[in-house]
């Protein structure tokens, strides 16, 4: 049990305020142990509209702030995070459920990707000079930025998006997800101690459904940041079809795959599954969800991977040695459940049947892993549907090119992973054949550089990188070239007609005012 966090409302010009007119509640509640109530967090809509209209105000100053000196604010904001850095992963446990040790992890990853925003970020959206032709480009901010953030990994998400739209030199409004309310105002709290011009950075509490439709449909936002479910994105562009000029970043993620070669080492690649099947109890966008094995490697890998998923130390996030929290809502453990339930009634195999677990000393929305082998040649695929939590759907496959077939069939392709021998010569056919955002050759679908960018495939994005390119949203190139070398008219172009004495003084003698 925690204490109780202070709700200080959303952030708007500088300053926390509390709604005037309220419209709803977000509950939030620890998802590990439902007595830990963390607080009730008012909404509004017209909070929307002030926000939108303070990120204008606020963006016509920070524009004109040399690059540096928005760079020195993003460094004060990575320090105001180091310095809180344990309280704030105390706080991911008690909001997100993680284990600590993984709520530490993301503190961390936060870290680092502001260094890599520093050091590399800057040089993508620094001025390029091309003195041969006087030219110049420069990437200039887009205005106001509007940020929907999801529950998973909401800090780290959080923090990449603001701290790309703070130094592109934008105005921003944040939306938190509505499981991550403290989170995001945690997030606020650190953006105020950097002291940044009244209206830059400013935060919105509420449902996607009401705060984070009005805000995205809003006619005063110039760029938009997302990242949630494929279904909810597919809404967002509805609404959005009279503004096709509006720049939007989709991430939709949507769960990633991997194929074992028969050849694979099975120790690594057993536990790289695990890690990146149910890590976050299976909730990233870039979890692994399906694995295609080739037959000759199923008795090796499949029941060694079952066995160890049994395994696996699942409990409440400050108690030593727990790999997996809770799911981050009661609505997706009870999705959860339907899915498996949908499974085996398909006629697919439970190799390891996931189900609702209840935990001796806190009651929450914890579940059991589920690994299912799906009959894929004579019944559904499932391939067209995102498995909710820690799920893992086995395919047998005869073939390299039979699992390129089916592997390219899934309409939710953000990365894939490959184990196999790293000297296999196959390697460059299934680097060449994978429909895929990125390959990650004997790692874990979760893992991933800021630096190397990629673009999902399918559903699970727009076809557009994020990483450090997220500068590249931010803002826009512009263009400009300077003629300064004297006038010569033995250089035109054929058909002008120029006298080499100029006729603007007989033209002067004409009264050319046009009634």
């Amino acid at each position: 049990m925690g204490d109780r966090i202070l709700r200080r409302g959303d952030y708007l010009w500088g300053s926390f305020l509390r709604p005037e007119t309220v419209d709803g509640y977000l509950n939030a509640v620890n998802p590990g142990d439902r007595r830990d109530t963390l607080g009730r967090f008012a909404f509004s809509l017209r909070s929307v509209d002030d926000a939108v209209e303070a990120a204008a105000k606020g963006s016509q100053v920070w524009r004109r702030v040399g690059l540096m000196e928005r760079a020195a604010a993003v460094q004060r904001f990575r320090d105001q995070l180091a310095s809180f850095a344990e309280p704030i992963a105390a706080l991911l446990v008690r909001e997100a459920g993680k284990p600590l040790w993984e709520a530490r992890q993301e503190v961390a990853a936060s870290l680092r990707a502001i260094d890599l925003f520093l050091d590399d970020g800057i040089g993508l959206v620094a001025p390029r000079v091309m003195e041969d032709i006087a030219g110049r480009s420069d990437f200039l901010p887009r205005g106001v930025v509007a940020i929907i953030n999801p529950a998973v990994l909401s800090l780290s998400n959080a923090v990449i998006a603001t701290a790309a739209a703070v130094l592109g030199g934008n105005g921003l409004v944040l939306k938190p997800s509505k499981y991550s309310p403290v989170v995001g105002q945690t997030v606020a709290e650190l953006w105020d101690r950097v002291r940044l011009p009244r209206g830059v950075f400013n935060l919105v509490q509420g449902p996607g459904s009401a705060v984070g439709q009005r805000l995205v449909s809003h006619p005063g936002v110039d760029a938009l940041l997302f990242t949630g479910s494929y279904e909810t994105a597919r809404e967002l562009r509805r609404s959005l079809v009279e503004r096709p000029e509006l720049p939007a970043l989709y991430q939709t993620g949507g769960k990633a795959i991997a194929y074992v070669h028969e050849d694979a080492p099975r120790d690594r690649t057993v536990y790289e599954l695990l890690v990146g099947a149910f890590l976050s109890c299976g909730q990233r966008a870039t979890s692994t969800a399906r694995v295609l094995v080739h037959r000759r490697a199923w008795d090796t890998i499949v029941p060694e991977l079952v066995a160890r998923a049994q395994r696996l130390h699942i409990g409440y996030g400050f108690e030593p040695d727990v790999f997996m929290g809770p799911l981050v809502s009661d609505a997706l453990r009870t999705r959860f459940r339907k899915y498996c339930r949908a499974l085996t009634a398909k006629g697919h195999t439970a190799l390891c049947e996931g189900d609702a677990l209840e935990l001796s000393g806190h009651r929450g929305h914890y579940v059991a892993p589920g690994i299912y082998e799906v009959k894929w040649r004579g019944g559904l695929p499932f391939l067209n549907e995102e498995p909710p939590g820690p799920l893992l759907l086995v395919y047998q496959v005869d073939s390299i090119t039979e699992a390129i077939e089916l592997h390219n069939r899934a309409v939710y392709r953000p990365v894939t992973s490959v184990f196999i021998r790293p000297d296999n010569p196959q390697i460059s056919e299934l680097r060449d054949g994978l429909r895929t955002g990125a390959i990650n050759v004997n790692r874990s679908t979760i893992g991933a550089s800021l630096r190397l960018p990629t673009a999902p495939q399918g559903r699970s994005g727009t076809g557009q990188t994020g990483g450090i390119e997220l500068m590249r949203h931010v803002t826009f190139p512009r263009a400009g070239i300077v003629e300064a070398r004297p006038f010569d008219p033995a250089h035109l172009v054929p058909g002008v007609e120029w006298d080499t004495e100029s006729t603007l003084g007989e033209l002067g003698a004409v009264d050319l005012h046009l009634e």
